[in-house]
Parts: structure tokens; C-alpha cells; sequence
């Protein structure tokens, strides 16, 4: 009886040598041939899984944004319990990949957005990556500002003590509200150049950490006149 091929696993192994070998030689430099001698599979496995080198590296940028974000649904995941303001932090330290352990991860994320800039096939992955990525941090962003010292009713809020607004507060429209998908495109082109910093030895962990931790809890801290999303009440 013919041997059964679980394809889905061995296009996994395969983006998995794409990786390893883009991280020593840069996409550019990654060959179908090396690639199944890493994944220990033929040549023709490989060619019958790719019809192109071009195919194979959009699957690893796939294969490789599919492993950050899982991971980053996880901690989410653990994180049920805690602010959303947390939630949105644990995200954004997972999509700048500033830990040690995922260094090389790292390394070929951004090898592939160099390679992008001249391979319109994976830049056009990659939008769709980044996309699915500003969404999740949006959701994130209006939960973290809806339910912080921001929120309309809360100490330090527009109707809350010592808010516009309210007791002891500023007058009314002195801060406009924040926009959930501008601070998603921030925050995201923030975590992304953070990445480059750390890489680069520029920053070290530490202080990249610190650094998003910081812009987060200044959309925490925000004070507004809105919720996200509502029109902005009379003064």
C-alpha cells in the first residue's frame, strides 16, 4: 500500500529550512536544492510542494507570522485576567520578537521585509500580515482606552473627578479622542523598529521593553472626551 504524505507537514519542515537558511544567507541567497538537503526531503518534494523559490519564501513569511501570532493569542489567552491595558502590552512585546529566544526568528522577519522591497509577491504577503496585525492591536487599543482612567466615567475621566468635565476637571473638548486604528498603526511601526534596534544592538531588551511599555500606558492614561467611536458630547 502506498505510503500516506502529510503535505501540510512537510510544507511546515520546508519553511522551516527556508528559515534556518535565511537567517545564515538571506532570503536572496536560499536555494530550492539547499533547502531540501535542510529538510531532509528531495528535491522534487520540494518542487512538488513550490512550483517556485519565489512560492516557497511567501510560505515562510506566512509560516512565520502564523508562529508570532499564535503566540501572541496565547498570551493573550493567559492574560484574560489582567487589563486590557496589559493584553496590549504582552501583544506589542511579542510582535517586536524582542526576546532572546526568538532572536533568529527576528533576524529572518526582517531579512524578508528587506527582501520585499524588490519582490512585490512578498510584499503584498507581508501588508496582509501586517493588516491582520493593526487589527488585533485596534480591538486591543479600544479596550485598553474604553476601560482605563481614560473611560468617560472613571477617576481622571471627561465626567469623572478631576476630569474634563468634571469636578475640579479642565472644560470640556480639551482632549480629542483617540483614534483605535492610528494608535494601532503607531504602536505596530513602533514594535517593528524596535525590533531593528535590538537587533542592531542600538537598545538592549530591557530597554525596548520599557519603551513600549511606556507608550502604552500613555494611551491608558489618555484623557479624552469620547469613547472610541462616539461623537463628541455637547460642551
Amino acid at each position: 500500500m502506498p505510503k500516506q504524505v502529510d503535505y501540510e507537514d512537510r510544507r511546515r519542515r520546508i519553511a522551516e529550512a527556508v528559515c534556518v537558511l535565511a537567517d545564515a544567507h538571506g532570503p536572496e541567497g536560499v536555494t530550492m536544492r539547499d533547502v531540501a538537503a535542510r529538510a531532509e526531503v528531495s528535491l522534487g518534494a520540494v518542487q512538488r510542494c513550490f512550483r517556485t523559490k519565489e512560492e516557497m519564501l511567501v510560505f515562510a513569511v506566512d509560516h512565520v507570522g502564523a508562529r508570532v501570532t499564535e503566540r501572541m493569542r496565547s498570551r493573550l489567552s493567559d492574560s484574560r485576567e489582567r487589563s486590557a491595558g496589559a493584553a496590549l502590552e504582552h501583544a506589542a512585546t511579542e510582535i517586536a520578537l524582542l526576546r532572546s529566544a526568538h532572536r533568529a526568528e527576528a533576524r529572518v522577519w526582517l531579512a524578508f521585509v528587506a527582501q520585499a522591497a524588490v519582490s512585490e509577491p512578498l510584499a503584498a504577503r507581508l501588508r496582509i500580515s501586517y493588516a491582520a496585525l493593526q487589527g488585533l492591536l485596534a480591538r486591543l487599543v479600544a479596550e485598553a482606552v474604553e476601560g482605563g482612567p481614560g473611560d468617560p466615567d472613571s477617576p481622571g475621566g471627561p465626567g469623572g473627578p478631576g476630569g474634563p468635565g468634571g469636578p475640579g476637571g479642565p472644560d470640556d473638548g480639551s482632549a480629542a479622542p483617540l483614534d483605535p486604528q492610528r494608535e494601532a498603526r503607531a504602536l505596530l511601526a513602533l514594535a517593528d523598529g524596535l525590533t531593528s534596534h535590538v537587533l542592531i544592538g542600538h537598545l538592549t531588551t530591557e530597554e525596548a521593553e520599557d519603551t513600549l511599555r511606556a507608550h502604552v500606558v500613555r494611551l491608558w492614561e489618555h484623557p479624552r472626551t469620547t469613547r472610541p467611536g462616539q461623537a463628541a458630547r455637547p460642551g
